[in-house]
């Protein structure tokens, strides 16, 4: 792949990558935790949580991205927290398009752990925890196993909207080369250049490859998941 791409075009690949499984890695416990709530739980402000988690979904990229920029800019409120405190500087920055990319991916991560979470008996879990055990335990033990397929739904999907992420990051921290820029800013980049369609349409045919390549293995790990799960 390196000979057959440029120098730009793999570092766009390779942050592209690295950008989609950190904001999977980082966003799956978050994920986990939100969907069994909205599953399970029974609280007042259920629904706006709800509606929180999928605005993500209905607002335009663009303006996710701004409001990323002005909470987690350095003139931000947490932006210039982190900054004065962690030292962590998230605008203009690659750890900027994680965070872009893992919000705008969130609410299929969620939804599809949510559906599998539903779709456990709440029965089973009950039984177990009249035996005593601690809810933690019972959800270790019962139901994360059970869920184990749907969860990796919810991974790969996050994991390729991350990939195809392009309004919120391009907003939130720019198309910097080799810094920022991911493969859809890559290919907007080489479409404005005269000459550029050929290194564009090279980077189509990665992200298909990539796309596809999660996708069959999604599907090969959710059935062996599920073969585990039915004891098979």
């Amino acid at each position: 792949m390196t000979d057959w791409l440029g120098p730009q075009e793999w570092q766009a690949v390779a942050l592209s990558i690295k950008v989609s499984l950190w904001a999977t890695v980082i966003s799956l416990p978050f994920g986990v935790l939100v969907a069994y709530a909205l599953a399970r739980g029974q609280f007042r402000g259920k629904q706006l949580l709800n509606g929180l988690v999928h605005l993500p979904l209905i607002l335009p990229p663009v303006v996710t991205g701004y409001l990323l920029l002005l909470t987690f800019g350095r003139r931000g409120v947490i932006g210039g927290w982190l900054e004065d405190t962690l030292g962590l500087v998230l605008a203009f920055r690659w750890t900027g398009a994680v965070l872009a990319a893992a919000i705008m991916a969130f609410p299929l991560m969620v939804r599809a752990i949510r559906l599998a979470i539903e779709a456990v008996d709440p029965k089973l879990e009950q039984a177990a925890a009249t035996l005593g055990a601690p809810r933690f335990w019972v959800f270790a033990t019962i139901t994360l196993p059970l869920i184990l397929p749907g969860l990796i739904t919810g991974a790969v999907l996050a994991f390729a909207k991350a990939m195809g992420e392009f309004g919120a990051t391009i907003t939130f921290v720019s198309n910097i080369p080799g810094q920022t820029q991911t493969l859809p800013s890559a290919i907007y980049t080489f479409l404005q250049v005269p000459g550029g369609e050929a290194s564009a349409l090279r980077l189509v045919a990665v992200s298909v490859a990539i796309a596809m390549a999660a996708l069959l293995a999604s599907e090969l790990l959710a059935r062996r998941a599920a073969k585990r799960v039915a004891g098979g």
